[in-house]
């Protein structure tokens, strides 16, 4: 569905505000998941419109979720603790996320 915002441009989809919470989830979850094809493959208006379009769906959800559970791993203290641990200052068990500790040597180093 294409509608006019008030400066008149084109704006696609179903108003974040009109979607109910299952709906917005699958929205973000689309967004998200064609995001990185948008910003390597997209045109300029394609890129646009997916970062308007991706604002509006995460300003909705912030908006509907003000005391959403925030990871403290996904904070700055949590990542200056996380630092500290892999320094053996902090708790080198501090959880980091879904993906592990990583390391600061990147891919292939030691």
């Amino acid at each position: 569905m294409d509608e006019h915002d008030e400066r008149g441009t084109t704006m696609t989809g179903v108003d974040p505000d009109r979607l109910d919470d299952q709906q917005l989830m699958r929205e973000l979850e689309t967004i998200h998941r064609t995001r990185h094809d948008t910003l390597l493959y997209g045109s300029n208006d394609a890129l646009r419109a997916h970062n308007d379009r991706m604002a509006r769906l995460e300003g909705e959800y912030l908006r509907r979720n003000p005391s959403r559970f925030v990871s403290p791993g996904r904070t700055r203290e949590g990542a200056r603790e996380r630092t500290a641990g892999a320094n053996g200052r902090g708790p080198a068990d501090a959880p980091v996320g879904k993906w592990g500790p990583g390391t600061a040597a990147g891919a292939g180093g030691a």
